[in-house]
């Protein structure tokens, strides 16, 4: 028995980090939308008590690193599924990319096995297993756009923002979330206007969602990594009506409604990455069919 699930990307339209808790985690506010970019994963039932992760990317790691593993491994040490599972991930989100393709990954496994497998759990409960997994699968796991705060466990569910084109271009660099957040000086730093942004998408307002588009993760990597800062430019320059770093980076995404300026931006963008997509928010949440 076999069964595909879409593991679609997503991107930060909002992105604020409130202090550093107790625990080593920063409280953060985000407000984050999947995209029409995702991976697939296929998964194979075993009969055999094993966990067996299958991808021709080089660098999506095939054990216990792997997040889509972690995922398959925790729903069978807490319901004690005796079955196995092989799990064949598609890559086509870029890895390492601000664009959480590990934590779909791994949220993707969790919806498909619990239907695989039979164990009849609803989302809410998904999204709290995924939440012990890393800081946003519990979002990938409801997919749509929402609010998330916390570490990015407390989901609250958003209307989709308004249509437009998403162009996404990364350049051909790794950043590492935890050096970022190491560097993150949360003393200087111009906190985005989550409220606002909240507002925007749920009057359906274009406008004003390009206005308040905000990352303060952003000054850090464009410190490390140059290159970013000069993809923003270009996008900019090319017409995007807003641009923006998603996540600790460093893929940049510029969002516009029209056609042409989207053919634009990425015809002029090809030049300067290996990496550039043109996608549209999705919006909508996962349902558990």
């Amino acid at each position: 028995m076999k069964l595909l699930v879409k593991a679609p990307a997503k991107i930060n339209l909002s992105l604020d980090v409130l202090y550093k808790r107790p625990d080593g985690f920063h409280e953060v506010e985000m407000i984050m939308t999947t995209i029409d970019l995702a991976d697939r994963v296929e998964l194979t039932l075993l009969e055999q008590d094993k966990i067996h992760i299958l991808s021709h990317n080089r660098y999506v790691p095939d054990d216990q690193r792997n997040l889509a593993f972690q995922a398959a491994q925790l729903l069978k040490d807490r319901y004690q599924v005796k079955k196995g599972v092989q799990i064949t991930i598609e890559k086509t989100i870029p890895v390492a990319a601000g664009l959480a393709g590990g934590s779909s990954d791994a949220a993707a496994t969790l919806r498909g096995l619990n239907k695989l497998w039979g164990l009849g759990l609803s989302l809410d409960e998904l999204a709290s297993l995924g939440s012990e997994i890393g800081s946003d699968v519990s979002f990938c796991v409801y997919g749509g756009t929402a609010l998330a705060r916390g570490r990015g466990e407390m989901i609250t569910d958003l209307p989709a923002p308004p249509t437009c084109w998403v162009i996404l271009a990364k350049p051909f660099i790794g950043v590492s979330t935890a050096e970022v957040y190491r560097r993150l000086d949360l003393n200087g730093m111009k906190h985005p206007k989550i409220d606002e942004m909240v507002k925007a998408i749920q009057n359906n307002d274009y406008q004003s969602v390009c206005e308040n588009v905000g990352n303060v993760l952003e000054d850090v990597t464009l410190k490390l990594h140059p290159e970013v800062a000069q993809i923003k430019e270009q996008m900019k320059r090319f017409g995007a009506d807003a641009v923006l770093m998603s996540g600790s980076g460093p893929t940049v995404f510029g969002i516009v409604q029209h056609d042409s300026r989207m053919h634009r931006i990425y015809n002029g963008l090809r030049g300067f990455c290996d990496q550039v997509f043109a996608v549209r928010m999705l919006g909508e949440r996962h349902t558990l069919d």
